[in-house]
């Protein structure tokens, strides 16, 4: 063998095992580190505890946990509520001036400070009831509530559990009405809140911190107040609170709109609105002396009884809390929390762009930013995004494409095919992949790859990107917009005008667009005619009624679901999951090689190094007299999944250096190939063969004028797995064929590859029965599969002479004359309901002389084994 493999690849594997190892260690490490000191820290001076029961699901029966609080001075009480992230020392500054006159109580939230920080809910009514529990522990009746920020809503959730226990309320810069938070809605809200959370979450769990990141300040526990919480039901409240209430607000605050204090002002008919000139969120910290200079006055005339309740409040002001509220009246995001929703955006399109540029334009409609910042958002995301696209082309080249998540998003062929199209249309193929779906992310790749220059697609794509984005994000906004107005029954119900938009523009960028050109027309016909034709559906489409059917015969007639396992004693499992083909083959004996025989082969054992392997493959194809091509498949594998039919030496070794899976090395045969599905009843002498199924390799023929891509999305059926064949295909789609002459664009006579099935059961004759049958009796414990054989002809079949076996599967092969176009779904459901009630009845035979039927937990580990070296290979 000339070719040497790449002495880099397996050093790069065993490196990456070491830092894999050390990485675990040491986050196994961390975690006893975290577990051994799991102990509350001793409370900080001028703190007090006390143990309250844990809330869960608004019910406080847990097992206790640690409340931190501060209590200073004497009389009236009031309750100050920090917000989140935070602690009681948020009111370091305001709590002393405040205790000159009052009993002032600070806790510390659970969760956060020196409170315990693992519980069950994080919400700001948990925390409410957290609050009420200690003002029981403290034998404290009624209190004036201050809720800063987040402690707005443990504060208003407070007044909805136990109104008669609040004297009054006073919202500092703080939360309330969902409408006016954030993004708007509650489902919304929630999608990013739980993104920030996962991304929290993993940080501390998954890096090796030793405690470091448990405390930190924007931490899990955060993350978890703003997810757990629901802002929805605290509209009602305002509406329906009798008591006094104070709403003071920085006008500048970034982070709680003004419009948010204005709308509680409007709910709440006795409220007073005071605004902070200048102030942001924050003026609590940055000035203690005026906010405590605004809630001395309003406490005084609360507990003087002057104080205005929605009893003694005007008229007027009644009548406007009882107007509905207007979706218009969201006020512009700005401030940061503008950039922090344009980040948002702009870190979405790496995920999805479309989806990113839907919900900008849904924000555009609501009136939380205008186009120009949805639009310049999006760009900015979806142009990084793809310069680094660009930029890993360039700097790992195709080697990166077998590394997730890249290998995940773009097949090697599409790079190929983008290569040729970028060598031969160069910038022009960038610009118009920003409007071709599907061809954009491996013609950047190959852009890169192929050495372009940065400066001239950075322009290019700058031109693409800036046309494109505006004008899907003014398209979803006005979408959005348009059902907002007209559909009066989704006001309220946001998530369903946004699944609408998405819809609605995932329509227009899948179906419209790609309609205007014939390539798309024809790809839209492929997509419907694999919807029409069963043969294309997905197997979650087709298979649940045989589930239900082998269901139904395991659990209910035989009463041992794993049964069918015994029907091929001599194949572990019967030939359900993960059968050795290697170990098939062996037992496999040829009474008559000249009628039957195995394909010669060698085995190539798991572990061994390349060069080994080549060695054997060498050794084979001098044994046996063999060239090229050579057949290279998984020794545990379905569907021809992973199966490579290697026609040099270079293709060899780059297969090889993809997987360290157990092969096999086998003898390419030619001749024409044939599914032949034989049973014997474990009680009877003689076989029988049940199904044929002609196999051909998919063809096109040239006409001297289209390129071969025309003629596969040109061909009726071709057309149906045009994905597949342009990908198989993809270096020599511009070539154009001579008139009349026949190409082939399937390499394997798998169907799941591309292979046309018709039924051929017509061919079966006594020769070719007895032929298979006296074959099969030479395996010990072979009842029931199905073979795959190649033959010099059909008469060479008729006779049953010269047939080769490629392979033999058990239980779970099919009788693949069922892909045959001429039959129905109806009928392949009833050939393979027939097919599994033989299972069940041979493997009941077998049980009864003794077979061993496997356990199901076995199954289930063997289809996880096999399932794990599946996605080895898929990501290898």
């Amino acid at each position: 063998m000339g070719v040497k493999p790449a002495p880099t690849t397996r050093r790069r594997r065993e490196k990456l095992r070491w830092w894999l190892a050390l990485y675990l260690l040491l986050l196994g490490l961390s975690g006893l580190w975290r577990v051994l000191g799991t102990d509350l820290p001793t409370l900080p001076e001028g703190l007090r505890a006390v143990e309250l029961p844990e809330v869960r699901g608004g019910i406080a029966d847990g097992p206790p946990v640690r409340v931190a609080y501060r209590d200073e001075g004497h009389g009236e009480v009031v309750v100050l509520l920090h917000g989140s992230p935070g602690s009681s020392r948020d009111f370091r500054g305001l709590l002393p001036l405040l205790a000159a006159e009052r009993r002032v109580l600070a806790p510390d939230m659970p969760g956060f400070g020196a409170s315990e920080h693992d519980v069950a809910d994080y919400s700001f009514d948990a925390h409410a009831v957290y609050t009420l529990a200690l003002l029981d522990r403290l034998q404290i009746e009624r209190a004036h509530l201050v809720g800063f920020s987040m402690g707005g809503g443990v504060a208003l959730s407070m007044a909805k559990r136990a109104p008669d226990r609040v004297r009054s309320i006073t919202l500092l810069s703080a939360i309330g009405v969902q409408e006016q938070e954030w993004l708007g809605d509650y489902h919304l809200n929630r999608a990013l809140h739980g993104l920030q959370l996962a991304a929290l979450w993993g940080l501390r769990e998954l890096t090796p911190h030793f405690g470091l990141l448990d405390g930190t300040f924007l931490g899990v526990p955060y993350a978890r107040n703003f997810f757990d919480s629901d802002q929805r039901p605290l509209r009602e409240v305002l509406s329906r609170f009798e008591g006094p209430l104070h709403i003071l607000h920085g006008e500048d605050d970034p982070l709680v709109p003004l419009a948010a204090a204005e709308e509680h002002r409007r709910l709440v008919p006795q409220s007073r609105l005071e605004l902070f000139s200048g102030g942001s969120h924050f003026v609590t910290f940055t000035h203690p002396a005026l906010v405590a200079a605004a809630l001395d006055p309003f406490l005084d005339e609360v507990d003087a009884g002057r104080a205005v309740t929605r009893a003694t409040a005007s008229p007027a002001r009644v009548a406007l809390s009882e107007l509905p509220y207007d979706a218009n009246s969201s006020a512009p995001l700005s401030g940061f929390a503008l950039q922090a929703v344009m980040l948002l955006l702009g870190l979405a399109t790496l995920a999805s762009e479309d989806l990113a540029c839907i919900g900008a334009g849904h924000l555009v409609a609501q009136g939380r930013i205008d186009l120009a910042q949805a639009s310049l958002a999006c760009f900015v995301g979806i142009y990084i995004g793809d310069l680094l696209l660009f930029l890993t082309g360039r700097l790992f080249g195709r080697r990166a494409l077998r590394v997730p998540p890249l290998s995940w998003m773009v097949d090697e062929r599409d790079v190929e095919r983008s290569a040729t199209w970028f060598a031969r249309r160069g910038l022009y193929a960038i610009f118009l992949s920003r409007f071709m779906p599907g061809t954009r992310l491996p013609t950047y790749f190959a852009a890169g790859a192929v050495g372009a220059s940065f400066w001239r697609f950075a322009l290019f794509f700058a031109l693409a990107a800036g046309l494109w984005t505006p004008i899907l994000v003014w398209i979803a906004s006005g979408l959005s917009g348009s059902i907002a107005r007209n559909v009066e029954h989704v006001r309220g119900a946001l998530p369903l005008v946004l699944l609408a938009v998405i819809v609605l523009v995932l329509t227009l960028v899948k179906i419209v667009l790609p309609s205007l050109t014939w390539r798309g027309r024809r790809t839209l016909v492929g997509r419907y005619r694999r919807w029409r034709h069963w043969e294309f559906w997905p197997g979650w489409l087709f298979y649940p009624p045989l589930v239900v059917y082998v269901l139904y015969l395991g659990l209910v007639r035989h009463r041992r679901l794993t049964l069918f396992t015994a029907a091929n004693p001599g194949i572990p499992f019967g030939g359900f999951v993960n059968e050795s083909k290697s170990a098939i083959l062996s037992a496999l004996d040829a009474p008559d090689p000249d009628r039957m025989r195995v394909a010669r082969w060698a085995p190539l054992p798991a572990g061994a190094d390349i060069e080994s392997r080549l060695a054997r493959i060498a050794a084979l194809q001098s044994r046996e007299g063999l060239g090229f091509p050579l057949v290279l498949k998984p020794d545990a594998g379905q569907r021809g999944s992973g199966v490579l039919i290697a026609r040099d030496e270079q293709a060899l070794v780059a297969y090889l250096e993809t997987t360290e899976d157990d092969l096999v090395a086998q003898e390419f045969v030619p001749g024409e190939e044939y599914g032949i599905f034989y049973q014997r009843h474990p009680d009877t002498d003689r076989g029988e063969i049940t199904s044929i199924t002609v196999k051909h390799l998919a063809r096109v023929v040239g006409d001297g004028r289209r390129t071969l891509e025309r003629l596969i999305l040109d061909d009726p059926r071709a057309v149906s797995l045009a994905r597949y064949y342009l990908r198989k295909n993809a270096e020599g789609l511009d070539r154009v064929p001579a008139a009349g002459e026949s190409v082939a664009i399937g390499d394997l006579g798998t169907h799941a590859r591309g292979a046309i099935f018709t039924d051929g059961s017509h061919l079966v004759t006594d020769e070719l029965v007895a032929t298979v049958d006296r074959f099969s009796r030479s395996f010990e414990g072979f009842h029931f599969g199905r073979y795959d054989v190649r033959v010099p002809s059909e008469d060479h079949l008729r006779r049953g002479e010269g047939l080769v076996v490629l392979e033999l599967n058990g239980v779970t092969s099919e009788s693949t004359s069922i892909y045959d176009r001429r039959h129905g779904v109806g009928y392949a459901w009833s050939t393979l309901f027939a097919q599994w009630h033989r299972a069940f009845e041979f493997g009941a035979a077998n049980a009864r002389r003794g077979a061993e039927v496997a356990s199901l937990r076995d199954v289930l580990a063997a289809i996880g084994a096999y399932r794990t070296r599946a996605a080895n290979r898929a990501g290898g």
